[in-house]
């Protein structure tokens, strides 16, 4: 597992891919892609414009190192250290989930159902609850400028990365981000809540793939014996933060298409959805307040 200096950008493409599929990951081929061009801070049309332009002793060395971690399944975002979300950059923490497209669906379900709101919304106030790396308040605000938000964590790191994403992609002046625990503390109301609350039950985490359960933050995933434990604490803390007519758009498990509705619809909640992520499963919900 060599990475020569005379090699080619696509030698070295297909070696990388070849690698990476020989120890299992499915993703080979994009990783592989991903890795190249960040190595040698380069476009794809670089690539496709110049693909025997050999790699030479530096990007080779740096090549290695990023071969060498990923084939130990670190994920290419924590390699990176930096990954796209809503067509957005978001720097990465330890103490931050990597964001994901399925993830998009809470934005897009929210920005359905704010649709009346969503290009005369001066004013409107969003709580993003466990916000990590910031992305779901940070590509809201992206789309609305005349909203403003709050990301509440409970990571001090997360909270700073956030801050730090907020600065990054121009939308820091209406959003703030601070330590609290599903909203306790926080000062409402709120026209709208967003969350991707920990939703994996604990006896699940240790079988999931080595990306996730090892570098991902064991806090992000754990939901309890049966996953449900974030949504009972965020809707203990709905009454004091949800406006009157406000909406919350939650992610959930594929499988909690069921379980999650019902915690509050036992508590009045009008459901919307659920709205399905890229795969078609079901990801997110809506609920209103009536």
């Amino acid at each position: 597992m060599l990475i020569k200096d005379s090699m080619t950008r696509v030698e070295a493409l297909k070696y990388l891919g070849e690698v990476f599929r020989g120890v299992g990951i499915e993703t080979a081929q994009r990783d592989a892609r991903l890795l190249l061009l960040n190595a040698a801070g380069i476009e794809h049309m670089d690539l496709l414009r110049g693909p025997r332009e050999t790699l030479g002793a530096d990007l080779a060395q740096r090549l290695q190192n990023y071969v060498s971690q990923r084939v130990t399944r670190v994920p290419v975002a924590r390699i990176l250290g930096e990954w796209e979300f809503w067509s957005l950059p978001f720097t990465l923490v330890a103490e931050s989930l990597v964001p994901r497209p399925d993830s998009e669906t809470v934005v897009a379900a929210a920005l359905i159902a704010l649709k009346e709101r969503r290009h005369a919304n001066d004013g409107l106030r969003i709580l993003d609850l466990g916000t990590g790396s910031g992305c779901l308040l940070i590509s809201l605000l992206h789309e609305m400028k005349g909203a403003r938000g709050v990301g509440v964590d409970i990571a001090p790191e997360a909270i700073a990365i956030a801050q730090h994403n907020a600065e990054r992609n121009g939308v820091a002046d209406r959003a703030s981000f601070e330590a609290a625990h599903w909203g306790k503390g926080v000062t409402g109301p709120f026209d709208l809540i967003i969350s991707n609350p920990p939703y994996i039950a604990d006896s699940i985490i240790d079988t999931l793939e080595p990306e996730v359960r090892v570098h991902d933050p064991r806090l992000a995933l754990s939901g309890g014996a049966d996953g449900l434990d974030a949504y009972r604490a965020i809707a203990d803390a709905l009454p004091e933060l949800l406006a009157l007519g406000g909406i919350v758009a939650l992610e959930m498990g594929s499988d909690q298409a069921e379980s999650v509705p019902a915690i509050y619809r036992e508590r009045g909640y009008e459901i919307e959805g659920p709205f399905a992520d890229f795969g078609a499963r079901p990801r997110a919900i809506v609920l209103r307040r009536p």
